[in-house]
């Protein structure tokens, strides 16, 4: 049996075109729409867009940070997908700000509020278990979670968005030697896919070899890649690699195109025996 997974930071819903000059402040603020030969820079909902291009990727289970989080239920009617939440930052007064999003997306940014989103598409497979991990507590930096399933196959998912920024690398190195300890722990011996924006390049850190030395779990994107689907007891198919870019463009009635996101979607196949895994008998 395969398993393709998706991970893609979503960055609340928001366009980042690859011209900044289109990244104005008179759209930041006044919500003009800026335009070159081939893009175009948006400051409005964009949620109709996103929820296309992620119900029209092939993957079996995806993972999603900086995810808004009143976008759970409508990308699993989307995607036909159940799914797992874990909220991460900012989101005391959630109307208030989901207002504040729909008005000026650009200006509220990540103060919106935010989300780690599993998505598991039912022809796939089946949660089973799901479980949350917070991994940075309070608002120094500020809050990090990670959320984990196990399906119905035996495999064992976990989502998690590590603290960001050269300053804060010792940090999310931390944050990710505690996730790989507690999640390797509820799988319990069963394959495992740890994946997510990492923070943490592997050409700046060690952290990825202790990461499979320790805990088994391998392969990580690319040297100067931030999101990563680290996997253990799985045979890789298709190792994971970034996703061309026009796969996360939509192109808009005048023939530009809209950017979404300012990370590029990762993507990877794995395979293993379900028959042979005394996780998918229930043992």
């Amino acid at each position: 049996m395969s398993l393709r997974v998706l991970t893609w930071n979503v960055f609340h819903g928001r366009d980042f075109p690859p011209d900044p000059k289109l990244r104005t402040c008179r759209s930041k603020l006044f919500r003009i729409t800026e335009r070159n030969a081939t893009h175009a820079q948006v400051n409005r909902d964009l949620s109709d867009e996103f929820a296309t291009i992620i119900a029209g990727a092939e993957w079996d289970v995806a993972l999603l940070q900086e995810c808004p989080p009143h976008w759970e239920e409508p990308l699993a009617r989307r995607c036909q997908a159940q799914t797992h939440r874990v909220l991460t930052s900012r989101n005391s007064l959630a109307p208030l700000r989901r207002l504040g999003a729909r008005i000026n997306p650009d200006l509220i940014g990540s103060n919106e509020g935010g989300s780690n989103l599993i998505l598991v598409r039912a022809a796939a497979d089946a949660i089973v278990d799901r479980r949350c991990l917070v991994l940075s507590s309070g608002s120094a930096p500020e809050r990090r979670t990670l959320g984990f399933v196990r399906l119905g196959s035996g495999v064992c998912v976990a989502n998690a968005h590590a603290s960001t920024g050269a300053d804060n690398r010792s940090l999310a190195e931390a944050e990710l030697r505690h996730a790989a300890a507690r999640c390797s722990e509820w799988a319990g011996g069963a394959p495992l896919i740890l994946g997510g924006d990492l923070n943490v390049r592997p050409r700046d850190s060690r952290v990825y070899d202790e990461l499979a030395e320790r805990w088994g779990l391998m392969a990580p994107t690319a040297p100067g890649a931030l999101d990563h689907l680290l996997a253990a007891g799985l045979k890789v198919i298709e190792p994971p690699a970034l996703c061309p870019e026009g796969r996360r463009e939509v192109t808009r009635p005048d023939g530009r195109r809209l950017r979404l996101s300012d990370h590029d979607p990762v993507a990877a196949r794995f395979d293993f025996n379900a028959a042979a895994s005394p996780w998918a008998q229930g043992g």
